[in-house]
């Protein structure tokens, strides 16, 4: 088996590589600086100078696969950036990964991501005039309005917000959480998911529609905290949504279409999520190195310690089998297609955060009380990544999904019983 890159994946990973060296890197401390000055809730100016930059070299809307597994609603509009394949892509998501806010700088960040790629498959050509189009240039941001409070929403069927038909609008009714984006100034659009047929199966009772977030009704309640940090200015809200009133023709693909446009959304978002934790466990395995070479302790540096040298190598093991499971994942996508790959993209999304937990945790033993500090970026990065084990499906559910097929194997196994002796 090859497991050499080809030309282009190569070329693409090493421009952003090399892009993130020479245009992020340096202006990271600039960042925190302006994060943690005035308002919380702002546009962060060194992120809108980069993406300049980003866009005039060619580095912008990567995720786009060049064929989404079926044709476009409405496929006269044509989506600008480079349509990397799953795989390509994924490369270039671990590198962003690496620093927090490179993403962003690419156009590549969620929910914008999700957000474009159902827009773009699914969305009218009015939709995509209207909001398409400045998500693409990079000019507003948006949010995806899904997971309730009131319910279990690991099932998307639980979803309770009503959206009723009334003459030429719908008017919705309902509370969302974790609705990640909504604090950000520039977020002008949210997808919301809700019911509009609550007696139909329960697979088709779902839509999904486009709601501005100045629509008279939408009100953003709170920003919700992770562990503490707030992750301003992107942000998670608890938004009510309070006899919203929005046209008709805002539905997205036709009523009780919302459950089979979710399920195309989160493939290729579990593989960017996974591929840019891997970069976050690399980032963590060298300031964990970094440390230990750096430190003195009983007489010798803390990495001449045995326990150490133990946690690095597994460290080091399990961020390779990661990634070779990661890229397995997004090649399978590309070849047989989503519905072929669910297997894989289960299994990478409990594997990826669950490992890059354990390396963020070795890394933050390694530098003591500095890291559980803001002093460095280890703490936040732990939070963050921990949310990743809810997002886009709890391990539960995909631990479950993973199981039926291990054994759906043995449809013909019996219970054995053991003979005497």
């Amino acid at each position: 088996m090859d497991f050499t890159l080809n030309e282009r994946e190569t070329w693409f990973r090493d421009r952003v590589r090399s892009f993130i060296d020479r245009n992020i890197r340096p202006r990271n401390a600039q960042y925190h600086a302006q994060e943690a000055e005035g308002d919380r809730w702002k546009v962060i100016p060194v992120i809108e100078e980069v993406k300049q930059i980003a866009r005039a070299e060619g580095l912008w809307n990567f995720f786009m696969p060049p064929h989404s597994g079926q044709p476009p609603v409405d496929d006269s509009f044509e989506f600008e950036g480079e349509q990397l394949t799953n795989l390509e892509y994924a490369l270039c998501a671990e590198e962003m990964g690496r620093i927090s806010w490179a993403s962003e700088c690419f156009n590549c960040s969620a929910p914008d991501t999700g957000n474009m790629e159902v827009l773009n498959r699914y969305g009218t050509r009015a939709q995509k005039d209207r909001w398409l189009k400045p998500l693409m240039h990079g000019e507003i941001r948006s949010a995806f309005l899904m997971t309730e409070p009131a319910v279990a929403s690991s099932d998307a069927t639980n979803i309770e917000t009503s959206m009723v038909r009334d003459g030429d609008h719908y008017v919705i009714n309902g509370r969302k959480w974790w609705s990640s984006g909504v604090g950000d100034p520039r977020c002008k659009i949210a997808i919301v998911m809700g019911k509009t047929s609550p007696d139909a199966h329960r697979h088709q009772q779902q839509s999904q529609i486009l709601v501005p977030m100045d629509a008279p009704g939408v009100r953003i309640e709170r920003m919700l905290s992770v562990y503490g940090y707030d992750h301003a200015p992107h942000g998670h809200g608890e938004v009510v949504l309070d006899n919203v009133r929005v046209p008709a023709e805002n539905i997205i693909l036709g009523e009780g279409r919302g459950f089979e446009i979710a399920q195309g959304r989160l493939g290729p978002g579990r593989i960017h999520h996974c591929m840019r934790t891997i970069g976050i466990a690399e980032s963590a395995i060298e300031a964990m190195a970094k440390r230990l070479l750096s430190r003195v302790a009983f007489g010798k540096r803390i990495a001449d310690h045995s326990v150490w040298e133990q946690r690095i190598a597994r460290a080091r093991i399990d961020i390779e089998m990661t990634r070779l499971l990661c890229l397995k994942a997004a090649d399978m996508m590309d070849k047989a297609g989503n519905k072929a790959a669910r297997d894989e993209i289960a299994m990478i999304k409990v594997q990826a955060p669950t490992m890059a937990l354990n390396i963020l945790d070795d890394a933050i033993q390694a530098h003591g009380g500095g890291g559980v500090s803001g002093d460095f970026e280890l703490a936040s990065a732990w939070a963050n990544v921990r949310t990743l084990r809810f997002a886009d499906g709890p391990d539960e559910v995909h631990n479950r999904a993973i199981a039926r097929a291990e054994f759906g194997k043995y449809p013909d196994a019996k219970a054995e019983v053991p003979g005497r002796g």
